[in-house]
């Protein structure tokens, strides 16, 4: 066994300590399968957060990393490259965007979109048209913009004062969103399935009802789909399988299987508000991060995949129910595709993480989506057979929490 010279205790020794890793610590990957310092086993029911859309070191990304990193890393944009070109014209031949902008996170592409639609509204229609809604339990985000236009207030405590103008409103209510919106609303921005506010779908009148406000009040429409993105709902973005298209989508996370590379995609009659100098990130659009994003768009947007990613959600679903039938503890399975929440009951409320760590003891990584929610965003391509067995530990795991 190899010996490391760092451990979890290093993290407290050198860190900020604004994380509280597992007390393992991954080495290596492969596809859905993880092993940490000691040699022991995981299956990755996690994917990084929903980022490793093609599981750990995928033979076919790792050849686009290895290529381009022999020919050109970064220039700035100064200059642009063929990478990011080719990777932008991809993104705009799936999508309904025309043109798209490039950072390295979802926050990033947050930020950008947040900035666009205020200066959208001011070179239309003036400094008065500046409020963004927003919703309750949303997240978009760390950046003081993106907390701020987020809807979860302990992410901005002892952050005052936040950026002014946004309004938060109960998710999923339209008549809340009517009552709100006015001629001064520059943005509705929303999640089509709340992340990590548990897990919770936006309801298909509420989506056609935000637009139609939008279209009304001359708002731009905003989709958050940093986590529903790139095939984790079993469409290539969640937005089309709403019949809503949003002015704005912003994604990351599966877009570059585990390379940070965010975007941010619009049309072209919006794009002119960051005309020259308004905007900018210094590695966004670097030739790296796109080449391995092109190839992972290329893999993950084929019919048969985005297909299984459907057939694998009813596969978690039936094992879930499985093990419900005998503990007894879940209150609700949410979400679609690969992003799965299932809600603890009551009598289990704020214990997600005792479930977290159980977990990990019978060899399975897993999340949480707040103190009540267990979820789970593993690789689009994650084999039955580690679903099956993954399962196998999530029961032992349950009947360590229940029994104990």
């Amino acid at each position: 066994m190899t010996e490391y010279s760092v451990n979890r205790t290093t993290f407290d020794e050198v860190m900020v300590p604004n994380y509280a890793p597992q007390a393992m610590i991954p080495v290596r990957g492969k596809g859905s399968r993880v092993w940490d310092q000691k040699g022991r086993e995981y299956i990755d029911f996690a994917g990084g957060i929903a980022v490793n859309a093609l599981g750990h070191c995928h033979p076919q990304l790792i050849k686009a990393l290895k290529k381009q990193s022999e020919k050109l890393w970064h220039l700035s944009n100064v200059y642009t490259n063929e990478p990011a070109l080719a990777l932008a014209q991809r993104l705009t031949d799936i999508s309904f965007a025309e043109k798209v902008f490039f950072c390295n996170s979802g926050t990033e592409a947050n930020e950008a979109a947040f900035k666009l639609v205020r200066k959208y509204a001011f070179d239309h229609a003036g400094p008065e048209k500046h409020e963004i809604i927003s919703f309750k339990s949303s997240f978009h985000g760390r950046s003081l913009f993106a907390v701020t236009v987020g809807g979860q207030p302990k992410y901005c405590e002892g952050y005052a004062p936040v950026p002014a103008g946004v309004t938060h409103l109960p998710y999923n209510d339209l008549e809340a969103l009517k009552a709100t919106i006015s001629d001064k609303t520059c943005a509705v921005v929303l999640e089509p399935i709340q992340g990590e506010g548990g897990v919770i779908p936006a309801d298909a009148e509420f989506l056609k009802g935000a637009r139609a406000l939008c279209d009304e009040h001359k708002a731009l429409l905003v989709y958050d789909e940093v986590q529903t993105g790139v095939g984790r709902t079993g469409e290539f973005y969640a937005y089309m399988a709403t019949g809503v298209i949003p002015d704005i989508l912003t994604t990351a996370k599966s877009l570059g299987g585990g390379f940070p590379v965010g975007a941010m995609l619009t049309t072209d009659e919006v794009a002119t508000s960051f005309g020259f100098g308004s905007h900018g990130s210094t590695y966004g659009g670097n030739p790296l991060a796109c080449a391995v994003a092109l190839e992972a768009i290329n893999l993950i947007n084929n019919d048969q995949v985005l297909a299984n990613v459907s057939s694998k959600h009813e596969l978690f679903r039936g094992e879930l129910q499985r093990i419900n039938e005998t503990y007894g503890i879940f209150k609700e399975v949410r979400g679609r595709g690969l992003l799965i929440g299932v809600e603890l009951t009551e009598e289990w409320h704020g214990k997600a993480k005792e479930f977290l760590a159980a977990a990990a003891e019978e060899g399975l990584m897993m999340l949480v989506a707040g103190p009540n929610v267990l979820r789970m965003s593993p690789s689009l391509i994650i084999p039955d057979e580690d679903i099956r067995e993954g399962m196998a530990a999530m029961e032992r795991a349950v009947a360590k929490v229940v029994n104990a």
